[in-house]
């Protein structure tokens, strides 16, 4: 599972000219699957995201987690973060989760993260616009095997 953490002041997705979701301070979260996700390490990945100390105290330090500061989370599926653009130029997405895996393991993120904090979505599989305002700018990528083995 791999996550791009967007610290931002405002996030927004469209499908559709239809807004899906939005937020506004937190985190724009890309979201990715390989085959050999499972919903444990989904769950530890919610607890990285939730836990993680990016955001200002009063002294301007990064010692503050989403819960501490009551964020929210916009919430976006992103098959191509698991993009090998070894060979060629053209990516291959062939270590990224099919539907079938992707699918269950989106929503259950979602579906658990919820249980922490405001979570917003995208549509899985859409042409979602993504507008957003970083702040700081901060992005932090979070990928499962190198933090869970």
């Amino acid at each position: 599972m791999r996550v791009v953490l967007q610290r931002v002041s405002y996030a927004s997705c469209t499908v559709d000219s239809i807004v899906t979701g939005k937020v506004e301070n937190g985190y724009l979260a890309l979201v990715g699957f390989c085959q050999d996700d499972t919903f444990e390490i989904v769950d530890k990945m919610i607890q990285k995201i939730i836990k993680l100390r990016v955001f200002s105290d009063e002294q301007g330090k990064m010692n503050l987690s989403l819960k501490d500061i009551s964020g929210s989370v916009l919430s976006i599926s992103q098959f191509t973060l698991y993009a090998n653009a070894k060979k060629g130029n053209r990516p291959s997405f062939t270590d990224a989760a099919g539907h079938d895996i992707a699918i269950p393991l989106y929503e259950y993120f979602n579906k658990q993260l919820e249980k922490e904090i405001h979570v917003e979505t995208g549509v899985f599989g859409a042409d979602m616009k993504i507008e957003l305002l970083n702040d700081g700018p901060v992005t932090i990528v979070l990928d499962s095997k190198e933090l869970f083995g």
